[in-house]
C-alpha cells in the first residue's frame, strides 16, 4: 500500500478517535451537568437520561444500530465505515466519561450564575469534536444516517431534515427541562455549527484575486517574480464591449493581499479587482493534505 494512502488513513482514523472524545467529553463535562440539550440521537438519549435516567452512552448506542443497519442497506458499506466507528467510539467514550465522572475522577462544570461561559466552551468543544470527525469523513450516527436516505430516496435537503428533527427534539424537551436552557441550548448549537464549519472550511484561510487590466502577461510576470506565487490567465469576452480580454487569477495568503493589492494598482491604477475567501488551500506553496 502506498505510503501517503496508510498515513491519510491513520490520519483519518486518528480525527474520528479524537473528535469523538472531545465530542464525548462535552457532554458530560458541560452539557448534562447543566441540564441543556443536543440535537440529533445524542439528544435524545440526553432526554431520555433526564426523564428515565437511563445512561447516554448505552440509549445512544441503541438507537444508533438500528439506523445503521438500515444505512449500510441503503447506503453501502463504504459511505457507513467511517459511521460506524463514529458511533461505537462516541458510545464508548461516553461510557469513559460517565464512569469518571461517578468515580470523581472528572468533575463537570456546572454554573448558576453564569450559563453563558457554559453554553460558550460547551458549543466550542462539541463542534470541534464533531468537526473533525466530520472532516475525516464520518458521522456520529443517528440523525445523519437518515437524513442522507431520505435525501436518496425522496431529494429532500439533508440540512432541513436534520435541522426539522433537531428542532422537534428539542420542542419535545421542554416538558422534561425549563424553556430558558432550550434557548441556551440554541445558543451552544449555533455556536457549535460555526466551528464545525471553521473545521470543515479549513483553519488555513487564503485570499483569491481576479483581475481586469492592461498588458496582463505583464501583471502576471511581476507577481511571480514579486511573490513567487503562480498565476492563471484565462481568455474571456467583455459582455458589452465585446472585446477579447484576458483574466488574471492568482490565490496568496492573508499576509500578501496588501502586496498584491499594491502591485496591482502601481500596473494599473483603473484595474477592476475582485478578492474572495478561499479555504483549505492544497499545493504548491500552501500546504499538502
Amino acid at each position: 500500500m502506498n505510503q501517503s494512502l496508510v498515513w491519510s488513513n491513520v490520519r483519518s482514523w486518528g480525527l474520528v478517535v479524537l473528535g469523538t472524545a472531545l465530542y464525548a467529553f462535552g457532554l458530560q463535562f458541560f452539557i448534562i451537568p447543566n441540564l441543556l440539550m443536543e440535537g440529533g440521537v445524542t439528544g435524545v438519549a440526553v432526554l431520555l437520561n433526564y426523564a428515565l435516567d437511563l445512561p447516554v452512552w448505552l440509549t445512544s448506542l441503541l438507537i444508533n444500530l438500528p439506523l445503521f443497519i438500515l444505512g449500510w442497506k441503503q447506503l453501502g458499506k463504504s459511505a457507513m465505515i467511517f459511521t460506524l466507528a463514529g458511533t461505537i467510539l462516541l458510545s464508548l467514550f461516553l461510557w469513559i466519561a460517565e464512569v469518571l465522572v461517578d468515580e470523581g475522577w472528572l468533575v463537570p462544570f456546572t454554573s448558576e450564575n453564569d450559563f453563558i461561559l457554559v453554553v460558550l466552551y460547551a458549543g466550542v468543544t462539541l463542534g470541534i469534536g464533531l468537526g473533525l470527525v466530520f472532516r475525516a469523513g464520518g458521522t456520529t450516527g443517528g440523525v445523519d444516517i437518515v437524513a442522507r436516505i431520505l435525501h436518496r430516496l425522496r431529494g429532500w435537503s439533508m440540512g432541513q431534515i436534520i435541522l426539522t428533527l433537531d428542532v422537534l427534539i428539542l420542542g419535545i424537551s421542554l416538558f422534561f427541562i425549563p424553556k430558558e436552557k432550550v434557548l441556551y441550548t440554541l445558543v451552544s448549537v449555533f455556536i457549535a455549527a460555526k466551528i464545525i464549519d471553521f473545521i470543515q472550511e479549513g483553519a488555513y484561510a487564503a485570499k483569491a484575486f481576479t483581475v481586469i487590466c492592461h498588458n496582463p502577461e505583464k501583471l502576471a510576470k511581476d507577481i511571480t517574480i514579486e511573490l513567487d506565487r503562480g498565476v492563471t490567465l484565462m481568455p474571456s469576452i467583455g459582455a458589452y464591449s465585446g472585446e477579447n480580454k484576458t483574466v488574471i487569477y492568482c490565490v496568496v495568503s492573508r499576509f500578501e493581499i496588501r502586496k498584491l493589492k499594491s502591485l496591482v494598482r502601481q500596473h494599473d491604477r483603473r484595474a477592476f479587482i475582485v478578492i474572495s475567501d478561499v479555504h483549505d488551500v492544497l499545493g504548491e506553496g500552501f500546504r499538502d493534505e
